[in-house]
């Protein structure tokens, strides 16, 4: 029955207002068009405080349909040296440059969400390039990673450190080893060191699995800020204020949006590029940085060409407690080494640094972001370097 006349039926509807009435069209359609983006945002006022701008994922995407080179890209992997291996039940992928000096440091790097093995390949560059401090270099992908294998349920970050030390000393032969890790990454590089202390001599971190202590935490420790940690204090805070809702959707609800984008390279587009374009240093792609557009769907692409945008994911359900509030102590007395960008998301003073272990050397880096690997690979390797003036194997 049609609306008009049944209000009509009804009183409801004046002669007047039922010939000044809208008028009904027949809607015919009997498809859906193609996946498109808007042309517009609805809110004209978004900003990157609200994800990622509009202009700037139309941009990605049509880089990625008309100019992005996935051949190009892949003969370019390819020119490292890639293995896999079964340890237990998992397939481990990981890269192994090994140096010809036989005093080489073994050392693996740790990549983090949503980053990947890609994430520390321009890093392997630059620690290759420079002959001063030699290394053998392990680049391993985590569990449910590029080539790697899904964690089991009940998969915890010290599983993976447990499994990285396998690598290390059953498989690779390594006695001793140094470790770097950023993002997820320095929660399994923190467990290792905590862990392993007779086989991690040295460990690096350009990240913390720790959030970042609120101004009124640090004074209550006795940690007072410089002038010049004013400003990453508070874009630490901002962060932990409203940067974290991609936390939390994958710490609660992974599945949703791990099936919801699993087959939709716009979507991991957009989710992904988001956090590479907002941690990164806002002069990316500019002086030592590699952050490009192009870097950006290098990622991208590995996520949805191996079907591992929801796996991956899952290491945020399968930890919830993987970053904590809660500071504690290893159980090493090995050398720690920090380092600070400028941009990253999340800020630790010497200090507090300094309360998990025995750190040796702590440096801030005035260009960079969460992915310095990338973002600044030649100020990460020059600091990741100076493990050999610790390294004691």
């Amino acid at each position: 029955m049609k609306t008009s006349l049944l209000l009509g039926s009804l009183g409801l509807l004046s002669k007047a207002a039922a010939a000044n009435a809208p008028v009904a069209k027949p809607f015919t359609r009997t498809a859906l068009p193609a996946a498109e983006l808007p042309a517009a945002n609805a809110n004209l006022n978004m900003s990157l405080t609200t994800g990622i701008p509009l202009s700037t994922l139309k941009s990605l995407q049509n880089e990625w349909l008309t100019s992005f080179n996935w051949t190009k890209e892949q003969e370019q992997i390819n020119t490292y040296n890639h293995f896999t291996v079964q340890i237990g039940a998992q397939n481990v992928h990981f890269i192994h440059e090994k140096s010809k000096d036989p005093n080489a440091i073994p050392l693996i790097l740790l990549h983090g969400w949503p980053g990947s093995f890609l994430e520390m390949t321009h890093l392997v560059d630059q620690l290759k390039s420079n002959s001063s401090q030699p290394f053998h270099i392990v680049v391993p992908s985590l569990p449910g990673f590029g080539f790697s294998s899904p964690a089991p349920n009940g998969w915890e970050i010290s599983d993976t450190a447990t499994l990285f030390n396998t690598l290390m000393t059953q498989v690779l032969g390594y006695k001793t080893y140094a470790v770097h890790g950023t993002d997820w990454g320095s929660g399994v590089a923190f467990d290792m060191y905590d862990q392993f202390n007779t086989t991690v001599k040295a460990v690096h971190f350009a990240f913390l699995p720790f959030f970042a202590l609120t101004p009124e935490q640090l004074a209550a420790q006795g940690i007072a800020l410089a002038a010049d940690e004013i400003e990453l204090e508070d874009r630490a805070m901002d962060f932990e204020n409203s940067g974290t809702g991609y936390y939390i959707e994958q710490t609660t609800t992974v599945n949703t949006v791990g099936l919801a984008l699993y087959d939709n390279p716009v979507g991991q587009l957009a989710w992904l590029a988001e956090k590479f374009v907002i941690w990164s240093d806002p002069r990316r792609g500019t002086g030592p940085s590699f952050m490009t557009d192009n870097e950006i769907l290098r990622h991208v692409s590995l996520y949805y060409l191996t079907q591992t945008f929801d796996s991956a994911a899952f290491v945020y359900a399968q930890n919830p407690d993987g970053f904590s509030h809660t500071y504690r102590t290893a159980r090493s007395k090995q050398p720690l080494l920090f380092t600070n960008f400028q941009y990253n998301i999340l800020f630790y003073p010497e200090k507090l640094v300094a309360t998990i272990g025995n750190l040796v050397y702590y440096n801030k880096v005035q260009f960079g972001g969460h992915f310095p690997g990338v973002d600044n690979p030649t100020a990460l390797a020059s600091d990741i370097r100076l493990i050999g003036k610790y390294f004691k194997p």
